[in-house]
Parts: C-alpha cells; structure tokens; sequence
C-alpha cells in the first residue's frame, strides 16, 4: 500500500490515540483523520476516581493530549463531539455527525475503530434517576464531582465492586462521604480467587464502608433529591447519589451493522494484526476479543496497557510493518485504601472452570527485611501447571511491594518460565527494599519443593474435618495455639517434636500447620525422614483464615482527615486525633478476636508505668467500638486510633494508679455470675461476658451449680470411686465444656455443629478456651459443694484451679457485687 493514503480512526482515547501518534511517526504525507463523539481525547480515564477524590487536584493533569496539540504537534485531524453512525465497507466511507447534527461521509483507505467499552446500566426501575451515575468519561467524572463539591452528600450508594466500584469507594470517602457498597458475587474484585479477596473485605469495612456481598439493587426511588435502594436483602438505603460499576461491555454496534465479525464473547474479532475480517479495517482496545496468553481461550481484558498496544500494533501494519499481538495476560493491580491487590495470568476460579491441570502455593512474606523498619505483611498465591511446572498465574495483596512482585511473575510467565526458574532470578536487594531471598524466589522455592516431590502440601478443604485415618499437627508455640487453631489439632512446638515423635500415631497421615507455612515444611522434612507420611498445609494457618474467613462486622469509623473540593484539609474529623508522647510498646494482636486483644493489652499495661504510651493493632472488626469504652472504664487513655494495613491501630495512655486506701474493697468493681445451664450457648454467654470483665480490672466470680457443674468436668475420664447411681448421673451428663448442645434448635447434635463450624470460621474462642482464659485472667471458678454431692461429681473430675463453696460463699460474694447474673 502507498504511504500516502487516509486513515480514519474512530475513537480519540487510549488506543485510537496511539494509533494516530503512531501513524504519524511512521509517514509524514498520511491524511489521518480521528473522530471522538465526546468532549476530550486521550485523557486518563484511570485517572478520574482520583480526581474526584482529590489525589489528583489538577483536572488538566488528566488530559495527555488535546485536539489543538494533536493537531500542532502531529499534524492529525481531530473532530470532537462527532460521531460516527455508519461504515459503508463498499464504498470505503463512514458516515459521520457532527455537533450541529449536520451529516458528512468521510472516505478512508484504511480504518481503524476503536469504540472502547461502555458501562453496563442495569435494567432496574428508577435506574435512569440522574442521581443514578456512570464514569467513564471526563464528563461523567465532572457530573459526579459538582454533585460531591455542592451538595456535599452524606451517604452515596456504590453498585458492584470492580475496578471502578472500589476506586469510587475510596475517593468518596476521602471526600467525606459515607459509602455503601453492594455486590451482587460474594467477594469483591473478581479476577481474584475468593481466599485473596478476604483481606480487601477487612480493609473496606475498617475504612467505614457498609459492605454488603451478596446483594443486589433491585429499585431506585427519587424523592425530593434522595434515593432510595431498594436491595435484594430487603434492605433499603438512602443516598444522595449512586454510582453504578457493574462492568462494562464491548460497542460493537457499529461494526456489527458493517457486517464485520464479532467474536463468541462479544467483542470484534480480530487476527493477531489487528485486523478485522474486512482487510481495510482494523481493531483497537477494549471493544475487540483477545486470546488468552496462558488458556488460549477468547476472551475480553478492558485494560489500557493492551488498548495502547494494540494502537501501535495496527499503524504498523497499515503500513506494512509486520507487527503481532502476542495475546493478553490479564497482568493488573488496584489500589483499595491501604491495600493493593494485583494479579497476572490465570486465576484458580478460571483453571477449574476450564478443567485445566494445576497446583498452588501460598505464601506469607514480609515485602522486605523483617528487621528493617516498616515491613508489611504480603499474601502471594501462585498456580503453576504440575506437568511441567510452567507458571499460569500469580495473585498477591499486601501494602507495599505488591506490584514489584506480580510484575516480575508477569514477566516469567510471558518467557515461558516455569517454578524451578522463580528459585534463580537474581532481583535487586538491600533492607528497605527487599530480602535476600526475595517473595518470588520464596514462591519459586516453594512450588519447585513439591513438584520435585521433596515436600507433599494439603490445603485449607483437607483440613476441615479431615478422615480418621489422618491427623492434624499444629507446630506453633502455645501462645500462637491460644489465639486459634484448626479444630482437633495436637500442638507440638516445632522445637519438641523430635523428642515427642511418640505422641503421633505411624498408621495416619499427619497434616502439618504452623502460621505461614515454613516451620509446617520442616516439622515435615523431620517426619517424612523418620518414616511418617506427612503434608504441610500450603500457606499455614493464615491461609486456612483466608479462606474460611467470612466478611466481619462494620466497625465505627475511624480516624480521618478529611478533604475539601480544592483538596485542602477541611477540619472535619471522624474521630479527634491526639500527640501523645511516643509509645514505649507495641502489641501485634492480629487474628486474635475478641476478647483476645483486650487481654493482651490488659496483660502488657500491668507491667507499665502511668503515663507510658503503648500501640496495638488488632484486626478483630469489633476493636474499634470495644476500645473506646474500655479505655474510659478502666481509666486510661485512647490518644489514637486509626486504619493501617488493613487493621485498626490504637495508641493507648496508660493512667494514673490509685493507691489501694482510696479504693475500699467494698467499692471495688466486682461482678457476680450464677452458671445454672450447662447449655453451650449461655455457658458461651456467660464466659464471653466473664473475659470482658476480667480485662476491665474487674473481680469476677463465677458459681456453677447443678447442670452448669459440667462445664467443669475435665473431659478426660477420672478413676474415682462411685455408687451405681453416681456412675448413672456421669454417664448421662456431658463430660466438659466441649460436649454441651444448644438449648434450642440443637436437632441431635447438628445444630451445635453447625454453630461451632460458624465459630471456626470466624476465629472465635472455643468454649474450652473461653474458660481457660477466664482462668488465667483472674477469674474466680466456684463449684457448689452441695450440688456436686447430689450429682456424685468428685473434686478430681472437675479443672484445675476451681473452687468449692456453699450458698454462703455466694451470698458473700453477691453482697458485694455490683453486677449480679443468673445464668
């Protein structure tokens, strides 16, 4: 083809713009031609969540290109607010309309279109309310924004949890605005597998985002310049505004009515030159199917790293420059508040779709040096073909460094890479920056372990409920175990298993744990060489949370500035933040739920002086409302309290001691709990309430009489001496904590099931631990004498450290209680 010709170029964003500079740059004589039906060409439109929030104060920054420069710079001949209507493929010309509505046809000899993607508006009653928004253009962002800078909206309604939904989310936020967010899947961001998307669910509810999974709106009601929602829940909300980010879809419209072929997943069919079915037209950016770089399946990736690509790809081959698509990985990253989450190739949700052969590994590491200030905790999920241990895709969330290591992978994948490759990559290292043996070496480590058969892993489904010829083993520390375990585990510190290989049994499986997977490979190296067969549960304990982990409750909102219009600080503050002096402590009480992080902070203020500072970061949902209330009943302090990585972090004060003189015994708070029922749901109730109180400098005693005396009972046999009606009583009464049921809805023992499991899964204390840490926090355990004696329970069957007493040892006790409970 001669390199004088015409070139038409429908669409003036991201794609058709590099197209056009591209084509420029290639030949001078070309008459290029580029029309946009809207406003403004090649702007950011990954920019406009940001601007709307106030990272991006200049809205001139978003603009890369305008029609003026276009022109000047390149020589191009752009026509904005023009759109095009028809493409008449015989005659080589497209019917376009300008601004006036005025009709001309354009003749072309080669015609690129890129028509980009436009936003799903779902069909809902009330939807096409204009306080119902969609942004994909600079036009919608300036809609959004006057409504935001105006009117200063209380609530405003997020629809779907993409990209755009969570972008939105955040800037709303910073801008002031309460934010509800419903998605219709059970997890947000849905490349992603479920288990990864379980820490972007913390991070949106401890910002104050109502989050609702799940659901669905299913009506819009404008009144008076609210909204009202109506939700698939049954739910309604109230807002000012909604923003609807339910995904977009390909426009194929006009190239469907030119009779070029669209592809099985709606989107232009293209070759690998971008080229249509037409030989004169070619296809750009989101609007066109792309191939799979790891399935090679069709598919549709709207991202402007291929759209820019592509652009680039298609001028060359205009001009005869042969140039290939080499197909699309899906490599992408959003930010989410504190968090980041990216991803590359094939997620575990597309592999099993697909049926396609794969394995995995988790891991845990630290973004770098651990003991370089300011490392963060990051969570990598690598899936890698077991055949040949080529590398299929990579998903990772952290605060920091997460780009930095999908990026990598992303490389690795496009060379065709496999596990065993990961182990030798030499990537940068000092402290601040990483590790000696870097996230992807540690992957790489991991997976190439198990696909050279030196180490066997399970994952979270082989250990819920696992068969009896298995066995689970927990090598963590015993405190580790007090913050949580898989339910049936046996604790062997990592450090005692070689001297305590007798206690596992040689004819089960043992499958290993510890918090993150590396202390679970060497307790298995040990076992495995002293004849056990063994497995380590990939990515530990962390990862079995991940995934059995469901969304928390929303905790108050936290410590924020917030912003104004012009970006300026606006004084306006969720919650006051104090200086304080600096803390001399610090408390990591992540994944333990309550009352856990009040004990442990409870525990570390008795060892410090008044007027000593401490920091704690829990990232149980309710530590937020709980501290607050604590700190004001037992006279200290909360300086501070804000969202970081994910978790609530509070600085707290330590206040002044009263001397003992001041505070007679008869003014003492104390607080009394008579345990009658030995059901689990109130014996649950009644030791939830006794920990709290404990951590609140309070006595506590609690009086266990009748059926509650069995909560007492070790669950181990005891070789006592009984009458035959004794020996009855025991037999037909539960044997500890762990063997009580509901008191209603228990239907033979599922009930209670199905109650623990929901406990599990939410990292709740059991009831056994619940008592064990009623014990150690001071509280006062008492069995009535008399009961045990008409029950025939005998002292050596009941726990270590519970008292007997009489009706007048409670009498005594609840005299001088204030707070006094029959359980």
């Amino acid at each position: 083809m001669s390199q004088k010709k015409r070139i038409v170029i429908i669409g003036g964003v991201a794609g058709g713009a590099s197209a056009a500079a591209r084509a420029r740059r290639l030949s001078e004589d070309a008459e290029i031609v580029m029309f946009e039906r809207g406003e403004y060409i090649s702007f950011a439109n990954c920019g406009l969540p940001y601007h709307i929030g106030g990272a991006i104060k200049e809205r001139d920054r978003l603009l890369v290109q305008t029609p003026r420069a276009m022109k000047k710079r390149f020589g191009i001949d752009v026509r904005t607010n023009t759109e095009v209507i028809a493409v008449d493929r015989a005659a080589r010309e497209v019917v376009a309309r300008g601004p006036d509505g005025a009709e001309t046809r354009e003749r072309y000899d080669a015609l690129i279109l890129s028509p980009g993607a436009e936003p799903v508006r779902l069909p809902i009653p009330g939807a096409q309310s204009k306080r119902v928004f969609t942004l994909r253009s600079m036009t919608d962002m300036d809609a959004i924004k006057k409504v935001v800078d105006d009117e200063r909206p209380s609530r405003a309604l997020v629809i779907g949890g993409g990209y755009i939904g969570l972008e939105m989310a955040e800037a709303l936020i910073d801008r002031g605005v309460n934010v509800t967010l419903v998605e219709l899947e059970k997890q947000v961001f849905a490349p992603i597998d479920p288990e990864m998307a379980a820490p972007l669910h913390q991070q949106l509810l401890m910002q104050g985002v109502d989050l609702k999974l799940g659901t669905s709106v299913t009506s819009f009601r404008d009144e008076g310049g609210r909204l009202t929602a109506q939700l698939s829940s049954g739910q309604t909300v109230e807002c000012e505004l909604a923003i609807m980010s339910v995904g977009v879809r390909p426009e194929v419209n006009l190239a469907r009515e030119a009779g070029l072929k669209i592809g099985a997943r709606g989107g232009i069919a293209v070759d690998e030159h971008m080229r249509t079915s037409d030989e004169r037209i070619w296809a750009v950016g989101d609007a066109v199917g792309v191939t799979d770089f790891v399935g090679g399946f069709e598919t549709l990736v709207p991202l402007a790293g291929p759209a820019n690509r592509q652009g680039r790809i298609a001028a060359d081959n205009i001009f005869d420059r042969p140039s290939i698509y080499r197909k699309t990985q899906g490599t992408a990253i959003c930010k989410v508040f504190d968090l980041a989450v990216a991803m590359t190739g094939l997620s575990e949700k597309v592999l099993k779709r697909r049926g396609m052969s794969y394995d995995k590994v988790y891991i845990h590491p630290a973004n770098h040096a651990g003991y370089y200030p300011g490392a963060t905790q990051m969570s990598l999920k690598l899936l890698y073909d077991p055949r040949d241990g080529r590398i299929l895709g990579a998903q990772a969330v952290g605060a920091k460094g997460v780009d930095k290591r999908i990026d990598v992978i992303a490389v690795a994948i496009r060379a065709g890479m496999t596990v065993l490759d990961l182990q030798d990559l030499e990537l940068c290292y000092a402290p601040p920056y990483g590790s000696a043996k870097d996230p992807v070496n540690y992957a790489g480590f991991v997976a190439s372990n198990v696909f050279k058969g030196d180490a066997k892993l399970c994952h979270t489904e082989d250990v819920i409920d696992p068969p009896g010829n298995k066995i689970l083993l927990d090598v963590r520390t015993a405190g580790e175990v007090e913050a949580g375990t898989i339910p049936g585990a046996v604790n062997i510190p990592i450090d005692e298993l070689r001297s305590r290989l007798g206690e596992l049994p040689r004819d089960k499986e043992v499958l290993v744990f510890c918090q993150v997977g590396l202390r679970g490979y060497l307790a298995c190296r040990i076992l495995s060489q002293k004849g056990y067969a063994c497995r380590n549960l990939s990515g530990g304990y962390k990862t079995y949370t991940m995934v059995t982990g469901v969304a928390p409750l929303v905790p108050e909102p936290v410590t924020r500035e917030l912003k104004s219009d012009t970006g300026e600080k606006s004084g306006r503050m969720v919650r006051k933040e104090e200086v304080v002096s600096a803390a001399t402590r610090h408390i990591d009480a992540r994944g333990l739920q309550c009352p856990g992080p009040i004990m442990r902070l409870r525990q570390e203020l008795d060892a410090m002086q008044a007027g000593e500072a401490v920091t704690i970061i829990s990232s149980d949902p309710g530590f937020a409302r709980d501290i607050g209330g604590w700190c004001h009943s037992t006279g200290n302090e909360l300086a501070q309290m804000k969202a970081e990585d994910g978790a609530t972090l509070a600085k707290i004060v330590k206040g002044e001691i009263q001397a003992a003189p001041l505070t007679p015994a008869a003014e003492r708070k104390k607080k009394t709990i008579v345990v009658f029922s030995g059901d689990f749901d109130r014996a649950m109730a009644a030791f939830i309430i006794a920990n709290g109180a404990a951590t609140m400098g309070t006595e506590v005693t609690m009086f266990f009489t009748f059926w509650g005396l069995n909560l007492l009972r070790r669950p181990q046999p005891v070789a006592v001496s009984k009458t035959f009606i004794e020996r009855m009583f025991a037999w037909m009464m539960p044997r500890g904590a762990d063997r009580t049921k509901l008191s209603k809805m228990n239907m033979a023992g599922l009930g209670t099931a199905m109650i623990k499991g929901i406990m599990r899964q939410k990292n709740v204390q059991s009831l056994p631990q619940l008592i064990e840490s009623a014990r150690q926090a001071g509280v006062k355990l008492v069995a009535c004498t008399m009961t045990m004696d008409l029950m025939g329970i005998k002292r050596d069957e009941l726990l270590n450290g519970v008292e007997e007493g009489g009706v007048a040892t409670y009498l005594d006790t609840a005299e001088a209680s204030r707070v006094n409970l029959f359980i």
